[in-house]
């Protein structure tokens, strides 16, 4: 028997060691899980989503490949030079002489290369280049036979060798057209600034979508905690009712009920839990998070009113306003695609200018020894007689689109003022009802107190305290809500006028100021 007893006590110990071990494990657990969130305020959701975002670095590629196809563009307009050679080049082949009406033989052994310099004239269109061709020809073919007839010159093969060069100076410029090096150069200018005012809106896409999302994550914060506070009420209530129904002083039926309201409240809170954990997935997708990381948000909603001047928000919405600049460079663009148009068919010259010397010899050191000048003039002009009406359709139809874009400017001119409008009037509709929203929490709280005194002294019905809870609740959510509204309406402000009204500066982002500024240069 004294054996059973030890055995039991040692189960006893064995058992408490594992529980204890078992808590140890546990609160390691939840110590390493605690380590491993991160606690995200705005700015650094900001930050990851600008790092992360994948319509962000879709933006930014495109802007960088326009910057590169510039920096091409550039290129093209400096001084290329340009080598050709051909080593080698061998032939043997039967020739048809239709004078002599035979075929003979000619073996062909050349060897040469080409050097141009050439400089496009950007103010001009023309294009200046400097060009030197030599070869080295070894050429042997039979005698064609009315030279067989002549016996001075009576060989049964003809056969040349020596060197060549030539070297001239060439100018070409054509006349009476638009000039395509500039326009092409504009052109990708535009590219460049067009891809940077896309990068720059998504910017301010990305950070007014990240804003709402946070602000919606801290809402189902907010709603999950009051959730959690109705749901410790409802379990401090269950108590007091059971002590109450165990000595007789209320009925079964509120026990019952009590139950009820016990169980939905632990529901709602076990929603509200879900909906948090939901919101948190759209929110890490939405900033470039991975999906297994565990955040949570961190923000200070405090209400400070801020001054908002509509007069300047307007004129600095129509004058900063990316989307603008992105109109008035598609009306550039229509611009250009009339001038290339007005290019069909049309009267157009070209001059071409040439000035340089040849000379041949079998001695290379004297193949100058009896050069060859050799200048050009040639004067060449493109006159269109008929086209059907094909130039005078497509001129007009890139007009209409020209006017169509100027029509698009207008339209996003109003609807900037609209849209300003319409949020400066929602802010001063939102300063009153938060300061209505914070007077009727405090009321509501005052009530419910009052009420849970009543209660616990037996003057007041657990559906009745119920009712007054639930009030609370949603006082407090009304107030968040109005908070939340105040605060994106701000941010909306700030992204539609481009005005910063907190701290009083511009919103222009830096890489479109930074951009533009280089383009220009």
């Amino acid at each position: 028997m004294n054996g059973n007893k030890i055995t039991i006590k040692e189960k006893y110990i064995r058992m408490n060691k594992i529980g204890i071990i078992l808590i140890i494990a546990i609160l390691i657990v939840k110590g390493f899980a605690v380590q491993a969130q991160e606690t995200l305020t705005l700015e650094d959701a900001m930050q990851i989503a600008l790092q992360n975002s994948p319509d962000i670095k879709k933006s930014r590629l495109e802007m960088n490949r326009n910057r590169l196809l510039l920096d091409a563009q550039l290129a093209k307009l400096k001084t290329h030079f340009n080598l050709s050679v051909t080593p080698l080049s061998y032939g043997l082949e039967d020739k048809y002489y239709e004078q002599t009406s035979e075929w003979l033989e000619t073996e062909n052994l050349n060897s040469e290369g080409g050097l141009v310099i050439s400089q496009p004239i950007k103010w001009t269109d023309g294009t200046l280049s400097l060009n030197n061709n030599f070869s080295y020809r070894n050429n042997e073919s039979e005698n064609p036979s009315f030279i067989i007839g002549d016996s001075s010159r009576a060989n049964p093969s003809t056969k040349y060798e020596g060197f060549n060069n030539n070297l001239y100076l060439n100018y070409n410029q054509p006349l009476f057209t638009y000039n395509k090096t500039k326009m092409s150069l504009r052109k990708q200018e535009l590219a460049l600034e067009n891809s940077t005012l896309s990068y720059s809106i998504q910017m301010l896409s990305i950070e007014h979508r990240v804003a709402q999302a946070f602000y919606a994550i801290y809402q189902k914060q907010v709603a999950q905690q009051i959730a959690e506070e109705e749901y410790e009420n409802q379990k401090m209530s269950l108590s007091i009712i059971e002590s109450k129904v165990a000595a007789g002083l209320l009925a079964q039926e509120e026990l019952l009920q009590a139950k009820v309201n016990y169980a939905t409240s632990q529901s709602k809170n076990d929603n509200s839990k879900v909906d948090l954990e939901n919101a948190k997935d759209q929110f890490k997708k939405l900033i470039g998070l991975s999906l297994y990381k565990e955040i949570q948000i961190s923000t200070d909603i405090k209400y400070v009113p801020v001054i908002v001047d509509q007069k300047k928000a307007i004129e600095n919405g129509l004058t900063q306003r990316l989307e603008l600049s992105q109109r008035k460079i598609a009306l550039n663009n229509a611009e250009f695609d009339l001038i290339e148009t007005s290019a069909i068919n049309e009267f157009r010259g070209d001059v071409d200018l040439s000035l340089g010397i040849m000379g041949q010899n079998n001695d290379l050191g004297m193949i100058y020894d009896r050069p060859t000048r050799s200048p050009r003039v040639e004067v060449k002009f493109t006159i269109p007689l008929f086209d059907w009406g094909e130039r005078k359709a497509r001129i007009k139809a890139a007009q209409l689109s020209i006017e169509s874009r100027e029509l698009d400017m207008k339209i996003l001119e109003d609807d900037i003022i609209i849209g300003i409008r319409k949020i400066c009037r929602n802010l001063r509709n939102l300063t009153n009802q938060i300061a209505i929203a914070e007077q009727n929490q405090k009321n509501a709280q005052a009530t419910y107190e009052i009420n849970l005194e009543k209660y616990k002294n037996g003057d007041l019905t657990s559906i009745d305290l119920d009712r007054y809870q639930t009030q609370l609740s949603q006082k407090k959510s009304n107030l968040a809500d109005a908070l939340i509204r105040y605060k994106l309406e701000l941010l909306n402000l700030k992204t539609q006028s481009l005005w910063d009204f907190e701290n009083n500066t511009s919103f222009v982002p830096k890489e479109y100021q930074q951009n533009v500024k280089s383009t220009k240069q």
